[in-house]
């Protein structure tokens, strides 16, 4: 096993560090820490005892992974966990806070990229190649899909959810939840779908329209859009496509309404 530990750097003796990993000046491996083969621990970084990091991981400077929860009622010796996935990388300044629930996890997927001074509250979920860019702050429970984009300064209330291939423009307040494939800014606007996102995954143009079909129909209109959803559901000679269904699926659950699209006026 080949490891590159700094000599200022504390490593303990109870962590379980994979092959190829190397741990820069001053960074922190904690007790029972573990560390995936072929990681790059940056200076400052401190990778405390309830994180679990898996193969090819980056871990910016001054991140910290796996700290205690922000909950008042959060009992530190209760045993809980942060996972990352593979092939992810987190910036400089990064805040993963472990779950306040007994031996359940926060869980960030595999090819994810969270940017600088970015924080992922307690028992939150993101999905693989999700995008955080700098300065994004996600309260606690928030499930976030796959290929999920969100701009720079946003901010995720707790208990949110947003689908996969969703993207949120930088700044925005998000209190409800966005649809998979969404485009929304601002204060829970929905602007459209991500289109960019859609050719990028080479999604059949045939689902793209199905998709701009339903986001009139659910989202443009002063409807209940859950009651919506399952009725069409219901048609599945209609909407046989994965996609779509799930596009559908998404909007028949949750509890805190729905990213809508939003008519402005001019004066």
């Amino acid at each position: 096993m080949s490891l590159a530990i700094h000599n200022t750097a504390v490593v303990s003796h109870g962590s379980i560090l994979g092959e190829n990993v190397k741990v820069e000046p001053f960074a922190v491996v904690e007790e029972g820490a573990q560390v995936g083969d072929n990681c790059l621990i940056e200076s400052h970084a401190v990778i405390k005892k309830w994180a679990r990091i898996a193969n090819n991981v980056r871990v910016g400077h001054f991140s910290v992974v796996g700290g205690d929860p922000q909950h008042l009622s959060f009992d530190c010796v209760t045993p809980s966990f942060v996972s990352i996935g593979s092939s992810t990388r987190l910036g400089e300044s990064v805040t993963v806070h472990r779950s306040i629930y007994e031996n359940k996890e926060t869980k960030v997927g595999d090819e994810a990229f969270l940017m600088g001074n970015t924080h992922v509250a307690h028992d939150s979920i993101l999905g693989d190649r999700t995008i955080l860019a700098n300065g994004v702050l996600l309260g606690g429970h928030v499930e976030i899909g796959d290929d999920v984009f969100i701009g720079g300064g946003s901010a995720i209330h707790q208990f949110v959810r947003i689908g996969s291939g969703a993207m949120i423009g930088g700044l925005a307040e998000i209190s409800q939840d966005v649809g998979p494939n969404l485009l929304v800014s601002g204060r829970n606007h929905a602007c459209g779908l991500n289109n960019v996102g859609l050719k990028r995954r080479n999604i059949e143009n045939e689902d793209i329209k199905c998709l701009k079909q339903l986001y009139r129909k659910l989202l443009m209109s002063p409807v209940n859009v859950r009651k919506l959803a399952k009725e069409n559901l219901e048609q599945q000679s209609k909407w046989d496509s994965k996609l779509v269904r799930e596009f559908l699926e998404f909007f028949t659950t949750g509890e805190r309404g729905f990213a809508r699209f939003q008519k402005t006026y001019k004066r």
